[in-house]
């Protein structure tokens, strides 16, 4: 696995790790996690991650923002990604 790779993965778990704790902290009326945070790992490369949060978790999905908003990411950085492998 590359380093490229590894980031990646890592940047996923954050993404699908960051919707859960705010899921949490919603639900025990804490601090949340602020959503320009949530977008930003999205953006640094965890989409996929924080996409399968928001359903996982059932977190986000009434938000329009996000419910385009990370798929478009995601379809962005893929393409990216098939332009830079070829």
């Amino acid at each position: 696995m590359n380093t490229a790779m590894i980031y990646i993965l890592i940047m996923n778990v954050i993404g699908f790790c960051l919707m859960g704790l705010d899921k949490h902290r919603a639900r025990t009326r804490q601090w949340r996690v602020p959503e320009k945070i949530l977008f930003g790992a999205a953006l640094l490369g965890g989409s996929a991650g924080a996409w399968a949060g928001m359903y996982v978790f059932h977190h986000k999905t009434r938000h329009w923002y996000f419910v385009v908003g990370i798929p478009l990411i995601l379809a962005a950085q893929l393409a990216l990604a098939v332009y830079f492998t070829r």
